[in-house]
């Protein structure tokens, strides 16, 4: 194992050390216990929202604390969810007195921990509503999981009830707002190479030089199945059409197109299959009016990316296009 490390057990909390220093007008963190909250404070009369789950997916969750997004984000260990004692505090921290949304990746560890928190900040007088994240289409009860997976879709979800808690929505239409992002977003990665998790210290899973996994899981969950390595082209077929055809998307209709690197994939190819996602997306007729692409979901340094396709309507549109600013995106 070769990494940019000191001690394997001190990975999570001198990387989120560094990044508070990095992005200080942005946020700041808590120590005891360890979470990541907007510089300032909660925004009064904003509803706040509040992410997290295990480290390595960098820059999800903290990376999307700002204006525009999140309010607090809790870190876990590297692919290990937060605990109740840590959401809690960061659930209060981000309440302003319009109540809280959380937002959850549907892993199991992540989903009790987040119901336990939001029990224990509801004791301290702070209204948490809660919405899961399932956008993986690849597999149903996988590792970790009842349902599906929660994966690169949730940055649209913190992004778009970001912006909808921003404009003055309140409680209960931010949670309309992410619950519909989450009914109209579907995503399918691919591994081309495992990845290293630092206190482990070899590949989380095997797999031949020969060999890609499709459906894969931002924790190296297995997939659909392994195939023989293929060109781009085909493969982004294979992802493309799977997302495309469960949220079964209809000629006219106007789409965000994300493809997301899993951390080790380099822009050029994260491009390559952008172009052929597209070309297949408006050869069913559909209309790609937003694009991102770039590494917003990883899963340390894996080789590989995910397709994520998400209907629009004229609203969740301009809630795209309103301002953010994270240290991750922003515009």
């Amino acid at each position: 194992m070769k990494k940019l490390i000191n001690d394997p057990q001190n990975v999570v909390t001198e990387s989120v050390e560094g990044f508070v220093l990095a992005h200080a007008d942005i946020v700041t963190k808590n120590d005891d216990p360890l979470f990541v909250s907007r510089v300032g404070g909660a925004v009064q009369g904003k509803v706040g929202l509040v992410s997290g789950g295990g480290s390595g997916h960098e820059p999800l969750h903290a990376g999307f604390i700002g204006v525009g997004m999140l309010d607090a984000a809790v870190p876990g260990a590297m692919f290990t969810s937060p605990t109740p004692d840590q959401i809690a505090p960061a659930l209060q921290a981000a309440d302003g007195g319009a109540g809280v949304l959380a937002i959850v990746k549907n892993y199991t560890g992540d989903v009790l921990n987040f119901e336990t928190g939001a029990e224990l900040a509801d004791a301290e007088g702070v209204e948490v509503a809660t919405v899961i994240v399932n956008d993986d289409v690849a597999v149903e009860n996988s590792t970790w999981t009842a349902g599906r997976r929660g994966v690169a879709g949730t940055v649209l979800v913190e992004k778009l009830a970001g912006a909808a808690a921003e404009r003055g929505d309140d409680l209960a239409t931010v949670t309309a707002i992410a619950q519909r992002v989450i009914d109209n977003v579907r995503t399918m990665g691919v591994a081309l190479t495992a990845c290293t998790v630092p206190h482990a210290g070899k590949p989380s899973f095997d797999l031949p030089e020969d060999e890609i996994e499709i459906g894969i899981g931002i924790h190296g969950e297995p997939g659909r199945h392994r195939i023989p390595l293929a060109p781009a082209d085909e493969i982004t077929a294979t992802l493309l059409d799977a997302v495309a055809d469960d949220l079964a998307l209809a000629a006219g209709e106007q789409v965000l197109l994300l493809v997301n690197g899993m951390g080790g994939t380099p822009a050029s190819e994260l491009y390559i299959v952008y172009r052929q996602a597209r070309a297949l997306l408006e050869a069913r007729g559909a209309q790609v009016a937003r694009s991102l692409v770039g590494n917003y979901t990883t899963s340390l340094e894996m080789q590989g990316a995910s397709v994520t396709v998400l209907r629009l309507d004229d609203e969740l549109t301009g809630l795209w296009d309103a301002p953010v600013h994270t240290a991750a995106l922003r515009w």
